[in-house]
């Protein structure tokens, strides 16, 4: 008996949680339902009178807070996609300036730029490669390791 009173009271405190996680849909229907408020505001503060436009300011305002929320719980229901440091890469995000020498891990073919003139980037010489870094792209000479040119926020 007292098993199953144990089990009743984790069962109850469980699914609360549970229903109360927000799915992706419901966290991009509150962003839609937020962008519909803000085009109404838009035109109360063409068209309307000043209790229109006081209207939509809080209609948007509450949209903006539910929308807030909603990934916010989204978020939270979803921890372990959002926790830092959840993938397995070699290394983490580093500024390197022109003249570092880098490890072959941040510089393999995986992270080569196969096409760098579909990016307008200027043609390598013998032996060096277009690397991409998280959203900087650098010049780096596969032989020796050393950075020759680096842009900055380049996927941004």
């Amino acid at each position: 008996m007292r098993k199953i009173i144990i089990l009743g009271l984790l069962a109850a405190t469980v699914v609360p949680s549970v229903a109360s996680a927000q799915s992706y849909g419901e966290a991009r229907r509150s962003e839609q339902r937020l962008r519909e408020d803000q085009r109404d505001l838009r035109a109360a503060q063409r068209y309307g009178d000043r209790r229109d436009v006081k209207e939509a300011r809080r209609d948007v305002r509450d949209s903006r807070q539910e929308a807030r929320e909603d990934w916010q719980d989204y978020r939270r229901s979803h921890r372990d996609v959002y926790r830092a440091g959840n993938w397995n890469a070699p290394f983490r995000y580093s500024r390197w300036n022109a003249g570092a020498q880098l490890r072959p891990a941040y510089y393999s073919s995986r992270y080569y730029i196969a096409d760098p003139y579909r990016y307008r980037l200027p043609r390598p010489a013998a032996n060096q490669r277009w690397v991409r870094h998280y959203n900087d792209v650098m010049l780096v000479n596969v032989r020796t390791g050393r950075v020759m040119t680096v842009h900055r926020g380049f996927f941004w």
